[in-house]
């Protein structure tokens, strides 16, 4: 429990997760009934790009900063959203702003700074509730929710060995309690050896309707480097297929330094 998101805010993975997490709560919103999100690792929800944490690295320089100068079409609501929040938004920022009235979600956070954090920026909100919970705990503690419509988001910090198998148990629990919800995860891509046997035990584990996204700025062979990283999405909203592409590849446009084996993909891992 020592990784402290401040000094990542607003990466290239920040920017990937976070747009594809923007047009998923924008779907759920196409229908009129009410939706939950379970957000199972929450951070502290939002990020001062002018700390010293985040000018340590400076990786928002190669991330958000790019596309606030620049914005692509398909990138819009995406970018539009954060210009809108102010201090960089975290998932729960993000999906605080897109809750409709009678809307809700979870935000769980075990760290205890990074909960005091969310606490502080998000507690006491209508709709909006904060748990300290371990959040893979989480899944079986508020899965299903009563709406019977919404998404659940998991997004550890993969310091633990064995996180993608986590992740991968996971991903069957919420299924199996929330048959009808979206379940997104997010993953890093190091090297290719443990994503394939991510998606691999994910094909055996029997789950339905699975697609993958990834970008990836260089190839992936540093196993000591993040060069790229992707998400699993199950029951991916309608249009799911045909819209992301574009925003993958706008992406990978303005954030790629067009090194070899940069790319942006979408793969479906299992039928529906």
């Amino acid at each position: 429990m020592n990784y402290r998101h401040a000094y990542h805010a607003g990466n290239f993975a920040d920017c990937m997760k976070h747009a594809v997490l923007v047009w998923l709560l924008l779907a759920l919103a196409r229908k009129e009934k009410p939706f939950c999100v379970l957000d199972t690792h929450a951070g502290a929800g939002q990020y001062d790009l002018t700390s010293d944490q985040a000018q340590r690295t400076g990786e928002a320089k190669s991330g958000i900063l790019r596309l606030l100068g620049n914005t692509p079409p398909s990138l819009a609501a995406y970018v539009d959203l954060v210009r809108r929040l102010g201090l960089y938004p975290g998932s729960p920022a993000i999906i605080r702003a897109l809750l409709r009235p009678g809307d809700r979600a979870i935000a769980c956070e075990l760290h205890a700074e990074e909960r005091a954090a969310l606490r502080r920026g998000f507690g006491g909100g209508p709709g909006f509730a904060v748990h300290l919970r371990d959040g893979y705990q989480a899944i079986g503690a508020f899965l299903p929710p009563a709406e019977r419509r919404g998404l659940t988001l998991i997004d550890p910090p993969y310091e633990a060995e064995n996180e993608f198998a986590r992740v991968q148990a996971a991903l069957v629990a919420a299924q199996s309690r929330f048959p009808g919800g979206i379940t997104a995860a997010w993953y890093p891509v190091k090297h290719r050896a443990p994503v394939r046997a991510f998606h691999t035990a994910l094909h055996e584990s029997g789950l339905r309707d699975v697609v993958t996204v990834e970008l990836l700025l260089r190839a992936p062979l540093d196993p000591a480097r993040l060069n790229g990283c992707g998400m699993v999405l199950i029951n991916p909203p309608f249009r799911f297929e045909a819209e992301l592409p574009p925003i993958l590849a706008s992406l990978l446009d303005a954030l790629g330094d067009r090194e070899p084996g940069e790319a942006a993909t979408l793969e479906r891992l299992t039928d529906e």
